[in-house]
């Protein structure tokens, strides 16, 4: 049978845990050739933390994890069974695999989030901004400019 890219919708922040726990009960369940991959899509981005530039991990779909598997009513059980999944995406308690381009696409996002982190915090030129640290601190002003590159702001 092969292999498709299903969505399976979990508890928030329960991702790595979800993904975790299906692949510990296929292992022991002797159904481990029916997964290929399970995957909670991340990217990393730099947040501002204290005043502090700080690495951080950030879900692409929070509450949803990627399964690439052999559809059988056994690992459609095992997946359903599993502590923390509410279900998978589709109609009428029928899962959906997702296209074969869509897949690749998320997959290319992942890839893209782990070579290049993004800043987090994100500003638009004429948006009001409060100035906290250094020597305008508690000023306001509003953005002239915005440096992604540099991780700056022009604030007049």
């Amino acid at each position: 049978m092969p292999k498709r890219w299903y969505i399976v919708h979990a508890y928030s922040n329960f991702e790595r845990k979800v993904a975790e726990s299906i692949r510990e009960k296929a292992e022991s369940a002797g159904l481990a050739d029916l997964f290929e991959d399970i995957l909670v899509p991340t990217e990393k981005v730099v947040e501002v933390r204290r005043g502090r530039k700080v690495d951080a991990e950030r879900k692409f779909f929070p509450g949803y994890v990627l399964v690439k598997m052999a559809m059988t009513d056994e690992a459609y059980h095992l997946i359903k069974n599993t502590p923390k999944v509410t279900g998978f995406l589709g109609t009428d308690n029928k899962p959906s695999p997702i296209s074969e381009g869509e897949a690749r696409r998320i997959l290319q996002q992942v890839q893209e989030g782990v070579e290049r982190p993004k800043p987090s915090v994100s500003f638009e030129v004429g948006e009001q901004v409060r100035v906290s640290e250094g020597p305008f601190a508690s000023f306001n002003g509003h953005v002239e400019e915005v440096d992604e590159v540099r991780a700056r702001l022009k604030v007049a």
